[in-house]
C-alpha cells in the first residue's frame, strides 16, 4: 500500500502512470521478497526507499533517450524510470538468471513490453550485443572506478552515466576522480534530484563520456534496433 504521506510525491513523480508503479511495488513485495530479490525488512520502505528514491532520477534524463540500466537487480532504477517515463527506450543488463526471469514476468506484467528489453548478462558482454545508449544508470552496483570501467564503453562520447550513491558520494569522486578521467569519463558532477518532492533527495554522480578508450570504444550514441525483449 502507498502510504498516506507519501501520496503527494508518488502523484507528482509518476502522474498517471501511478497504477502501473503500484502493481510492481507489489511485485516486489511479493514475489520480489519471496524470490529473494528484495529483503523482508524492506518491503514496508518499498515507496520511499526505492520507487520515489529511483523515479527521482527521471529529472535528469532527456525525452526520447535510450537508457541501459546495468546491474538491475529487480529493476531498481531501471524499471522504475520506465514506468515513470514511458517515452524512454529501456535496456535492464542483468547476469543472474533468477533474477531477468523475474524482470521479464514483470516486463511482461506491468505492460511495458514495447519499451522495456532485458539482457542478460555482464556490461562487458553487453557491450558488444547491445546497441550503445545515451545515457547508463547504475544504483548500489560498484565504486565508480568500477563502475566507469563497466558503464562507460556502454554509451557513445557525449553519453552519461547516472550512478545513484548514497553520503559517500563526495568521498568516492575524491578517491576515484582520477581513475574516472583515464577510463574516459570526464569530472564528475553531484546531483541532489528530487528537491521538495522526496525526503531525502536523491544523490546521483553523473559522469559524461569525453573520449573513447580501448579497444571497446565507441564514438556515437544511436538508438536501441528495438525496444522489444
Amino acid at each position: 500500500m502507498l502510504p498516506a504521506e507519501l501520496a503527494e510525491a508518488a502523484s507528482r513523480l509518476f502522474g498517471v502512470r501511478l497504477d502501473v508503479a503500484a502493481a510492481y511495488a507489489e511485485l516486489l513485495a511479493t514475489d520480489g521478497v519471496l524470490r529473494g530479490l528484495i529483503g523482508p525488512r524492506e518491503a514496508p520502505r518499498i515507496w520511499d526507499r526505492h520507487l520515489l528514491n529511483c523515479a527521482a532520477v527521471a529529472e535528469l534524463i532527456p525525452p526520447g533517450a535510450s537508457v541501459l540500466d546495468v546491474g538491475s537487480g529487480a529493476g531498481l532504477p531501471g524499471l522504475v524510470l520506465a514506468i515513470a517515463r514511458p517515452d524512454l527506450a529501456m535496456t535492464l543488463i542483468e547476469p543472474l538468471a533468477r533474477r531477468t526471469v523475474f524482470l521479464n514476468e514483470a516486463v511482461e506484467a506491468l505492460g511495458l513490453t514495447d519499451s522495456v528489453r532485458v539482457f542478460r548478462g555482464r556490461a562487458e558482454e553487453a557491450v558488444a550485443e547491445v546497441e550503445p545508449g545515451d545515457v547508463v544508470t547504475a544504483r548500489a552496483v560498484a565504486p565508480l572506478d568500477r563502475l566507469a570501467g563497466w558503464c562507460l564503453p556502454l554509451t557513445g562520447i557525449g553519453g552519461r552515466l547516472l550512478a545513484l550513491k548514497g553520503a559517500s558520494a563526495a568521498e568516492e569522486i575524491s578517491e576515484h576522480a582520477e581513475a574516472v578521467h583515464r577510463l574516459g569519463g570526464g569530472r564528475p558532477v553531484v546531483h541532489r534530484c528530487g528537491e521538495g518532492v522526496v525526503d531525502p533527495p536523491t544523490t546521483v554522480v553523473e559522469i559524461v563520456r569525453e573520449r573513447p578508450v580501448g579497444p571497446t570504444a565507441r564514438t556515437s550514441s544511436k538508438k536501441p534496433r528495438s525496444r522489444r525483449r
